[in-house]
């Protein structure tokens, strides 16, 4: 016997993750909808797998503290960069997913004037970063939507993945910053600006760019 219940009625405890399975993308469009923008719960689906996750306090903070550490890095190099937070990303009938942060960089320029994101408009964001995932299904979403290039954070390491022919491959070198350690450089400051302060971190970055690879 099956048991029907609204979506919004489902309460997720900091840290827990449910996947629902077999729904179409009309489903996940209405679920949108039903659960409404002010929440703090994640979604993504892919492909009929709906997944919805409601972070810990302490994952939220990584992303944001690296979204600041990745506008002053191109502040300082002079770069246009465009901050399209967690908007909602679709690939009507295939894959929907609400990045942690999202960004325009290399395209930052095409994104002027755009309030609403559709991916038949315009391309998909350049950079998209996630704290402490560990599904797969986010990849094969970013993957539908075209993302070129994914940061993920977690246990205090960051993974870099691009998007090939095959998929998406791991990599220590971001394109976007092909000069910096950014593998390392990132754990380091995201642990100093919560040990130290986010504000004075950045201010310290400022001051002092991190140096070029070799």
């Amino acid at each position: 016997m099956s048991v029907t219940v609204p979506v919004q009625t489902i309460k997720l405890t900091p840290g827990s993750q449910i996947t629902i399975p077999n729904l179409s993308w009309q489903d996940f469009e209405q679920i949108l909808i039903d659960l409404g923008e002010k929440r703090n719960s994640r979604i993504t689906y892919y492909r009929g797998t709906l997944e919805i996750m409601s972070p810990l306090a302490l994952h939220e903070r990584p992303h944001r503290i690296i979204a600041d550490i990745l506008k002053t890095i191109l502040d300082i190099q002079g770069r246009n960069w465009e901050d399209f937070g967690s908007t909602t990303l679709k690939r009507p009938e295939i894959a929907g997913i609400e990045p942690d942060t999202c960004f325009y960089i290399q395209n930052a320029d095409l994104m002027q004037g755009c309030t609403n994101l559709d991916l038949k408009q315009y391309p998909p964001p350049d950079l998209a970063i996630e704290a402490d995932v560990t599904s797969r299904t986010t990849l094969d979403a970013y993957e539908a939507m075209g993302v070129p290039e994914v940061w993920i954070y977690r246990n205090q390491q960051l993974k870099i993945y691009l998007l090939i022919l095959q998929g998406y491959t791991e990599t220590s070198i971001s394109p976007t910053f092909p000069d910096l350690p950014l593998t390392e450089l990132i754990p380091q400051l995201v642990q100093k600006a919560i040990n130290e302060g986010t504000s004075k971190m950045l201010r310290d970055l400022r001051t002092s760019p991190p140096s070029p690879l070799s």
